[in-house]
């Protein structure tokens, strides 16, 4: 069993059909009232009942039964279920606005709730309220409602109230408002439905002044002389046929402001902006300032007393004004001042050095510009500035610096924005005393200091000839492959790559060394006499020759291309050799050429007859000597030998004859030097028939042929017993010997004296026996 509808008497239940009832019975029973029910019957086929004429805001206990054709209860259920309120009474009801009605009732007993119903035709708006008065919202203007009321509790609601008619009271006229001017404010609305006429008042919102009010049957009205920049408070309402008003609208409108006073202007040349100052205007909430260059504008906005404009163009003249604003709308603009900015970074800027050590800047005017200053740094840090009115500036510049040039321009705004910095470098420095070294014929070495501002170094050697580049980073170069005793113009040029080659660097002459003098020839003047030619391209030099051997050095000098060098010892070898020699320097030596002299003739020569027709010559060493040929002649003929020794066999000597000595010292190569000794005379010949005669007991004669008779000869006896010397006179043919003992036997020698009394020992020898044979005076032995 469930409840569906509840009102302040009856309660409305449905059940479900129960299985083999017949019927079904219904009893409520107040809760708290006694002696208060209700007992229905309803047949099988109802499923429903109401429950009517019950005590409004009372708990009723409802229990349902299923009976069946025995009478018997078959099943059974049970409900609490509370009535509504009683049915409300309205005292009153009544629009103050437009889209509400108000009602007024006196309280129901046991209503926690109640419902307020507004109607027109088919449109109904309810509205839930606790307690009186209540409110209906959301309602049309100038509209006729039915107006209910129903009370509610936590059983239901109770039935409608009797209802009572009411019209909402006429919409507020929807303002639109505007300040057309500083002292004026323009109200204008839309017709209102139903109105016949409106009522529209303005007054100072901070209550000031007197009130201003205008009734009228049009749509629009103005009000005038009024302050400026001032908030006012505008009230308007319509009114119907009854002169009932209807609701009012309420608009804040602020008068438009006047234009500021006093508009100040200061340029700040460092930004290129302008900082515009000015008196605050009344009612003034925003300000804008404008400044225009032709189509050009600049803005900028602010709610305080001063702005920056930004963004200014130099070499520009603006015009500034500042206007006033507020939510009414904005003042006149104020009367234009004039802006003139700093001139703009001269353009067009040319550098150039019109002579070594002055730089020129130039530049082109610009607008605004009432003088220029140029400002040229070095990087050593110096600076220095030229101040015109003219575009052109001269400045002293120093070789190998780099300049930073920089161009302003002035006026009583202030100083153009930096442009361009340029950059000017010099040409480097010129290499001052360098140092030019002939270090071999055909090499000259240049080495000079460090300058600023270069960073390569060219050195040129120009001649009639040709000419010879070197380049490098280093402060020293070397000219190799140059020719000799040729005049070279030097010069060191320095290089930068932003200048390029500083081609005002002063040049030194170098002469090269003599060109190498060429051997021609050697000549043999005379003994230890050699005459040297040489061939010599070189205009002006001198030359040494220089024979180098074993022995030392010879030397001779010569301005000509042949020189003689004297007393060179014999048996040597040199090496010769010519340098030419200048105020430049020194040639190589030539190719050297080998020369030799002669051999030396053996200092001590001796002559040893060994035989009567054998000569043994032997004489010292000749410095230089391979070989020796010597030769004895006479008229009778001569003798010769070529040895290698030092001593040399002749033999077929006669004896007795006078010869002249030679000898030839030849050199290995062939080279022979004649010489001449001391004439040599060959010993007389032996004697022939040598015999011996005795003399007494004790003596001997020795006999013998003389080969001359102008001689003297020698006698030797030489035996074991004793040896006997025994000497002729010159023409004698015989020598006595005594004193010799018998019994011996002696070799016998006899040979002709030398000058000074030297035996010779290739004589013949002969042994003889001393024997005696009787008493005979002469006796041979």
């Amino acid at each position: 069993m469930s409840v569906y509808d509840v009102t302040s008497s009856s309660i409305y239940l449905r059940w479900s059909k129960f299985s083999g009832a017949s019927s079904y019975r219904v009893t409520a029973t107040a809760v708290n009232t006694v002696g208060h029910s209700f007992l229905a019957h309803y047949s099988d086929v109802t499923l429903k009942s109401t429950l009517t004429s019950l005590i409004p805001n009372t708990v009723y206990a409802i229990q349902a039964e299923a009976i069946d054709k025995n009478g018997i209860i078959l099943a059974q259920t049970q409900t609490m279920q509370s009535t509504a309120p009683d049915v409300p009474v309205i005292d009153q009801a009544y629009s103050k606005l437009s889209n509400s009605i108000t009602v007024e009732w006196r309280a129901v007993p046991g209503a926690t709730s109640y419902l307020l119903s507004a109607q027109d035709g088919d449109s109904c708006i309810e509205t839930v309220v606790t307690k009186s008065p209540g409110t209906v919202m959301g309602l049309e203007p100038a509209t006729c409602y039915r107006i209910t009321i129903r009370s509610v509790n936590a059983g239901g609601k109770s039935r409608p109230s009797p209802s009572r008619k009411t019209t909402t009271v006429l919409s507020a006229p929807i303002l639109s408002v505007s300040s057309p001017s500083c002292d004026s404010i323009a109200v204008s609305w839309k017709a209102v439905y139903m109105a016949v006429g409106f009522s529209v008042s303005l007054m100072r919102s901070d209550g000031l002044g007197r009130m201003l009010k205008h009734n009228t049957t049009n749509t629009s009205f103005i009000f005038s002389n009024l302050d400026p920049g001032t908030l006012y408070t505008i009230k308007a309402y319509a009114w119907n046929a009854n002169g009932l008003p209807g609701d009012d609208f309420t608009y804040n409108q602020r008068t438009s402001p006047k234009a500021p006073a006093d508009v100040q202007v200061a340029f700040s040349s460092g930004a290129l902006r302008a900082v515009v100052s000015w008196m605050p205007a009344e009612g003034a909430l925003t300000y804008s300032v404008t400044a225009s260059r032709g189509l050009l504008k600049l803005k900028c906005n602010t709610s305080s007393s001063s702005c920056i404009v930004p963004s200014l163009q130099c070499g520009s003249e603006y015009s500034v004004f500042v206007t006033a604003h507020n939510d009414a709308g904005s003042s006149h603009p104020t009367d234009a001042v004039s802006l003139k900015t700093i001139p703009c970074a001269p353009g067009n800027i040319s550098i150039e050095e019109d002579e070594r050590g002055n730089l020129s800047v130039s530049w082109s005017r610009v607008n605004l510009g009432h003088y220029y200053v140029v400002f040229v740094k070095s990087d050593d840090g110096l600076e220095v500035y030229c101040n015109t009115s003219h575009t052109r500036c001269r400045f002293q510049s120093d070789c190998g610096f780099t300049y930073f040039i920089s161009v302003f321009a002035y006026n009583k705004a202030g100083q153009s924005p930096l442009g361009d910095v340029f950059n000017y470098t010099t040409a480097p420095c010129c290499p001052s005393n360098f140092r030019a070294v002939l270090v071999s014929g055909d090499t000259v070495e240049v080495s000079w200091a460090p300058v600023r501002g270069a960073e390569m170094y060219e050195t040129k050697a120009a001649s009639w000839r040709g000419t010879v580049l070197c380049n490098d980073t280093a402060t020293a170069c070397t000219l190799s492959a140059l020719r000799c005793d040729t005049r070279y113009n030097v010069t060191v040029y320095s290089f930068s790559e932003a200048r390029g080659s500083n081609t005002s660097c002063a040049s030194k002459y170098v002469a090269t060394a003599p060109c190498s003098p060429e051997i021609k020839s050697i000549s043999k003047e005379a003994h230890s006499v050699v005459s040297v030619h040489w061939q010599s391209n070189n205009e002006e030099a001198t030359y040494i020759v220089t024979a180098r051997g074993l022995a030392g050095l010879w030397h001779c000098t010569s301005s000509r291309n042949t020189c003689t060098l004297l007393n060179l010892p014999c048996g040597s070898a040199f090496s010769v050799s010519v340098i030419a020699q200048s105020p430049a320097g020194q040639s190589l030596p030539s190719y050297s050429v080998p020369l030799e002299t002669a051999p030396c003739c053996p200092t001590d020569m001796t002559v040893t007859q060994v035989t009567q027709s054998v000569t043994n010559i032997s004489w010292s060493v000749g410095v230089g000597a391979q070989t020796y040929a010597t030769t004895l002649e006479s008229p009778k003929g001569q003798a010769k030998c070529h040895t290698l020794q030092n001593y040399c066999l002749l033999g077929c000597i006669i004896c007795g004859t006078n010869y002249t000595v030679s000898l030839k010292a030849i050199s290995e190569t062939g080279l022979t030097s004649h010489c001449t000794y001391q004439g040599y005379s060959s010993s007389a010949c032996c004697p022939s028939g040598v015999q011996l005669y005795r003399l007494g007991s004790n003596g001997i004669r020795v006999y013998w042929r003389a080969s001359e008779e102008t001689i003297s000869y020698i006698t030797d006896l030489r035996g074991s017993k004793g040896n006997f010397t025994c000497t002729s006179n010159s023409g004698v043919s015989y020598c006595d010997i005594t004193e010799i003992p018998c019994g011996d036997v002696y070799t016998v020698v006899v040979s002709p004296a030398t000058d000074k009394r030297l035996k010779l020992t290739f004589c013949p020898k002969k042994i003889y026996s001393v024997i005696y044979r009787g008493k005979s005076s002469t006796e041979h032995a």
